[in-house]
C-alpha cells in the first residue's frame, strides 16, 4: 500500500444515464474554433487550419447544474460543446479506428472568462485564465448513444435561442481530432474531448437559466448562481 505524504485528491467521475456506475476523468481537451461561424464571429478565417486545443482541469467539470459565477470576471460567456469520452486510447490512432476507442457522448459547456481570455490573447500568454476555473465545464449525463452525424446542438437562456448548429457543422470531425490529438499525446481511458462550438456565443448573468440540447442525448440545465 502506497503511503502518501498528503491525502489524495479525489478522483472526477461524470454521471451515466440510466446507470448509479460513473466514469472517473483523466484530462479535459478542449478544441478551439472548430466551428466555421464561431470562427468568424471571433474574428478569424474559418479556413481549414489544423486544430488547435487546450486543457481544463477535470474538476472544472460538474454536473450538479449550478453554475457559480466568477467574482474574477464581469464577462463570462457560454459555449455549447459536444462532449466525447474515451474508454482507450493510444498515440499515432489511425483515423480509421478512432471511432473504437469512444465510450459516450454528453452535453457540456465551456464557460469562458472572455475578458480575461482577451487580455491573455493580446500579450500571447496561454488561455487556461479564461478557460480553466471552478465549474467552468458544466456536463450532463454521459450517454452511450451515438448522436447522427447531423444532429441538432442548441442553447437557450431563459427559454430564448442563443446559440444553434448542427454537429456536421464540425470544420475537424470526431475520427480526425481522435487522430490528431494522439499524434501529440498518448490519448488514454478517462480522456474528455470538448469539440468546439457553433455560433452565437454571449454572456450570461446571475440568475440566468441554460439549457444545452444535443439531439439524441439527455439535455443539460444550468442556473447561474
Amino acid at each position: 500500500m502506497t503511503d502518501f505524504i498528503i491525502t489524495p485528491p479525489a478522483i472526477t467521475a461524470l454521471p451515466v444515464d440510466g446507470s448509479d456506475a460513473r466514469f472517473p476523468v483523466r484530462r479535459v481537451f478542449c478544441i478551439g474554433r472548430n466551428y466555421a461561424d464561431h470562427a468568424i464571429e471571433m474574428g478569424h478565417d474559418p479556413d481549414r487550419e489544423d486544430p488547435f486545443y487546450f486543457l481544463k482541469s477535470p474538476d472544472c467539470l460538474v454536473s450538479d447544474g449550478r453554475f457559480p459565477y466568477p467574482g474574477t470576471s464581469s464577462d463570462v460567456h457560454h459555449e455549447v460543446e459536444l462532449a466525447v469520452a474515451l474508454k482507450s486510447g493510444g498515440t499515432d490512432i489511425p483515423e480509421a479506428d478512432a471511432m473504437s476507442h469512444v465510450w459516450g457522448y454528453a452535453v457540456a459547456l465551456d464557460m469562458t472568462r472572455r475578458d480575461l481570455q482577451g487580455i491573455a490573447k493580446k500579450a500571447g500568454r496561454p488561455w487556461e485564465i479564461g478557460k480553466s476555473f471552478k465549474a467552468s465545464a458544466p456536463i450532463a449525463p454521459l450517454s452511450q448513444n451515438t448522436p447522427d452525424a447531423d444532429a441538432s446542438i442548441t442553447l437557450t437562456i431563459n427559454g430564448e435561442q442563443r446559440q444553434s448548429g448542427t454537429l456536421n457543422q464540425m470544420i475537424w470531425k470526431l475520427p480526425e481530432l481522435i487522430a490528431y490529438l494522439s499524434r501529440f499525446d498518448t490519448l488514454a481511458a478517462g480522456d474528455i474531448i470538448l469539440t468546439g462550438t457553433p455560433a452565437g456565443v454571449g454572456p450570461v448573468q446571475r440568475g440566468d437559466s441554460l439549457e444545452a440540447r444535443i439531439d439524441g442525448l439527455p439535455p443539460l440545465t444550468v442556473s447561474v448562481n
